[in-house]
């Protein structure tokens, strides 16, 4: 099965998001249309991924903060056995390097949750009616950072990326400096620095926001 590029008929989105009401609302919105059918919805990053593969749709509308390995992998692994099915991310996130990171894993759209229920419908008829154009619903900040020096790149130094990797393995502060050759207290400096920068409140969310922008290679 192939997806539809006739705008006539009707388009099978699955609608994926960990916050119950606003999926059910959302999936509620998009069905009242006449040209659009939601044939499932999920919760969480892997349960995309099952429902794409059992659906086949034209369209994922999926959540960036979800349970699972991060939305890159989420993405990555819908279009690795549903190449025909374009995803439309959802964010609460202004982030250049989330979007050029998940603009590389092959997202369709980038949509900020702030986008009316117009503009989210016509982005869908968009990237079906246009399946070759990337569709974004960014702000002007956004834009901002991509023109600023090493915009849309990761916002880590290389070696704040580089302790970022050993805290991944689960290394704790006194290996990491060990095998950086670096003072415990330094190691603890640069994670406040990872933290503050990632918009982190945890080692665990550091990683995960990490894997999620594709500052750290995707979980296998």
């Amino acid at each position: 099965m192939t997806a539809s590029t006739d705008p006539t008929d009707r388009t099978r989105v699955i609608v994926v998001d960990d916050h119950t009401l606003f999926r059910e609302l959302l999936a509620g919105l998009l069905a009242q249309e006449p040209w659009l059918d939601v044939v499932a919805q999920g919760d969480s990053g892997p349960a995309a991924v099952a429902l794409a593969r059992q659906h086949r749709p034209d369209i994922a509308l999926l959540d960036v903060q979800m349970p699972g390995p991060g939305i890159r992998t989420t993405v990555l692994e819908i279009h690795r056995h549903c190449p025909q099915t374009h995803c439309v991310v959802l964010t609460m996130r202004d982030d250049p390097a989330l979007l050029r990171s998940l603009i590389d894993a092959g997202a369709a759209a980038y949509l900020l949750k702030s986008v009316s229920s117009r503009e989210l419908l016509a982005s869908i008829r968009s990237v079906i009616t246009a399946p070759d154009r990337i569709h974004l619903s960014i702000s002007r900040d956004m834009i901002k950072a991509f023109d600023s020096p090493g915009g849309g790149t990761s916002p880590l130094s290389p070696r704040e990326a580089e302790i970022l990797r050993h805290v991944a393995q689960a290394h704790s502060n006194a290996e990491v400096a060990a095998a950086l050759f670096l003072a415990e207290t330094t190691v603890k400096r640069h994670l406040t620095n990872i933290y503050r920068k990632l918009g982190a409140t945890s080692r665990v969310d550091a990683i995960r926001r990490a894997h999620e922008a594709g500052i750290l290679e995707p979980y296998p």
